[in-house]
């Protein structure tokens, strides 16, 4: 077995070869990759990447096992977003074709059962706010006591910045997981969005933890960080120890201020997920936005195999997917069970 000597200071691996260091260290002990180690795997030549993948979807099986967690999600409020994400076609400030709707119970209700007919273990109900006003609370809690009602399947929610009541009433309702995206690393933070900070989402992040949901947090890749940034998204995301993150790859979206950027390339994207699963060994790490453009189907083969273990089936929230069956007939292929209901409780 191979060893290095370990920069205590830098975290860098002595000129040893970082996957060398990496099955060691991740693979054998469970210990996530530094950020300096991090950056070391997102500089592999590109002829090393089937080389990472493979160290990758052995760390997913031995730390996470061969389950598959699959999840829908639903826009209960979509578009007029007063925040700025540059990323976001959602937002009110950008002269995007997106506008504002509301999703009523009844299509809430019916679209958490079309979900729980994929296998789905998580679905997930959306609003494009920067918080939940009263209305929307009340709203949620109509809606996730409806599908608790009629549906066998774990609800969710990503509405924003949260105040600590609102965490707390969220918890009582049963939501049983919270997403609230960092997004991209600290530094890159105030490049991508200027109406709230980092910071902000961060002490979202952390009352949901402490109120007993589980946390989902992620971002995107391709925002115009440098590898550095990506390196210091993927240690930040590991100090938050979430429960799952959500990989998307950027969309350029016609009207956002990132609508010039060009999609991220398979590889680099490929290299990207590799990386973030030796920083994150024993995270729910999903396939989420934007993999059908980066990736196409065989690279998001390659991603399953290369250390992604959940996948959101269907449509996101205002870009096409690809078809649920696709998906699922992809991890029947690979020969990769769904996880069952019952094991998430």
């Amino acid at each position: 077995m191979t060893t290095a000597s370990t920069d205590t200071a830098t975290g860098a691996t002595g000129g040893t070869d970082i996957l060398a260091v990496a099955r060691e260290q991740v693979l054998e002990r469970g210990e996530g990759l530094s950020e300096a180690q991090v950056l070391e795997v997102l500089r592999l030549p590109a002829e090393r990447l089937t080389e990472a993948l493979a160290l990758a979807h052995e760390v997913r099986m031995r730390w996470c096992g061969p389950d598959v967690e699959v999840e829908g999600i639903v826009s209960l409020k979509t578009g007029g977003c007063p925040e700025d994400c540059h990323f976001c076609s959602q937002s009110g400030l950008f002269d995007s074709p997106v506008r504002a709707a509301w999703l009523d119970k009844d299509r809430l209700v019916e679209a958490a059962k079309q979900t729980a007919k994929t296998g789905a273990t998580e679905f997930c109900i959306v609003a494009a706010v920067r918080g939940p006003d009263e209305k929307l609370m009340e709203q949620i809690r109509v809606g996730v006591a409806a599908i608790r009602a009629e549906v066998d399947i774990n609800v969710a929610c990503s509405l924003g910045m949260l105040t600590q009541d609102q965490v707390d009433r969220l918890a009582a309702m049963g939501v049983h997981r919270y997403n609230h995206n960092l997004e991209t690393a600290r530094s890159h933070f105030p490049e991508v969005v200027t109406t709230h900070t980092w910071e902000e989402r961060w002490e979202t992040l952390q009352m949901v933890r402490a109120a007993g949901m589980e946390v989902c947090c992620g971002g995107i890749v391709g925002m115009g960080e440098t590898l550095e940034q990506r390196a210091e998204f993927a240690v930040q995301l590991a100090e938050l120890e979430p429960d799952e993150v959500p990989m998307n790859f950027l969309i350029p979206n016609p009207g956002t201020p990132f609508a010039h950027l060009e999609v991220p390339q398979g590889p680099d994207a490929l290299m990207t997920i590799a990386a973030f699963r030796l920083a994150m060994p024993k995270t729910v790490l999903r396939f989420a936005g934007g993999r059908e453009l980066t990736l196409g189907d065989f690279g998001a083969e390659q991603g399953m195999l290369g250390g992604i273990n959940a996948i959101i089936v269907g449509n996101y929230l205002t870009n096409l997917g690809r078809p649920a069956e696709q998906d699922l007939e992809m991890l029947d292929t690979l020969k990769m069970p769904i996880k069952a209901l019952n094991d998430t409780l």
